[in-house]
């Protein structure tokens, strides 16, 4: 088990779905060291294509007390990775030194063993370069030396407008990714199947949202009458008789 695991955390309460992670790690990887990621009938009635990140949205509760989550969902870097061990080329492997989970495009034979061993469904195969794909956690970006430090992190971290996504050391207690997990109750997805999964996610949490009436009313609403409207005064002269014609 690696002593450093660099990993995700999602904040479920701040997500707001607007798909920006998704496309910044789309532009990122197609030009960058895991890429290209191609797309197959874009605009057609069976889109495909290779994402290493992807927001699911879901509609919880029973009306009229419902509400919308968003869940991104990636490769989530398991300590102990099910894809890795199936692979039968060793082309998907975990690395000792950050535990970041990579695949060998020059060792994969497309066989897709590791897709069905993920119980998350975070397998991609690239149906062009016949190999499987996955997140990367911008590997590539993370340790480019001639990036600035604040910006050496994920493209989806960077994209975020809400601040829903961190990167960090989660091994490193003193880092904003465990401070993150400690102080919000972050939970792993699907624990019972044991991989023990990196990446977490902060909780959605309750608000009571209390409106009062006049708060339901614009203060500039213009169909708002403050007084009487003014009334014709029909002793003034009328437009004919005013007029030349």
């Amino acid at each position: 088990m690696a002593n450093k695991q660099l990993a995700l955390v999602i904040d479920l309460n701040v997500c707001v779905g607007c798909h920006a992670c998704v496309t910044s790690c789309k532009e990122w990887n197609s030009s960058g060291w895991a890429g290209p990621l191609p797309d197959q009938s874009p605009y057609g009635a069976d889109p495909k294509g290779v994402f290493f990140n992807r927001v699911q949205t879901f509609e919880c509760g029973t009306f009229p007390n419902t509400e919308t989550v968003h869940f991104p969902k990636s490769c989530l870097h398991c300590e102990e990775p099910p894809c890795v061990p199936v692979c039968p080329t060793g082309a998907s492997y975990k690395r000792a030194e950050d535990g970041i989970v990579l695949v060998d495009y020059d060792k994969c034979i497309g066989c897709k063993y590791c897709s069905w061993s993920c119980p998350y469904g975070a397998r991609e195969f690239d149906e062009v370069q016949g190999v499987m794909k996955k997140c990367t956690l911008c590997v590539d970006r993370i340790y480019d030396t001639s990036l600035p430090e604040d910006r050496r992190k994920p493209a989806c971290v960077l994209a975020c407008p809400p601040g829903a996504r961190i990167f960090g050391d989660i091994k490193d207690p003193d880092s904003d990714a465990s401070k993150a997990i400690r102080d919000n109750a972050g939970f792993q997805l699907m624990p019972e199947w044991g991989t023990q999964p990196a990446n977490h996610y902060l909780p959605r949490r309750k608000t009571n949202i209390r409106l009062h009436e006049d708060e339901l009313v614009r203060a500039d609403n213009p169909l708002k009458l403050e007084a009487e409207l003014p009334k014709p005064v029909f002793s003034s002269p009328t437009v004919d008789e005013m007029s030349s014609w």
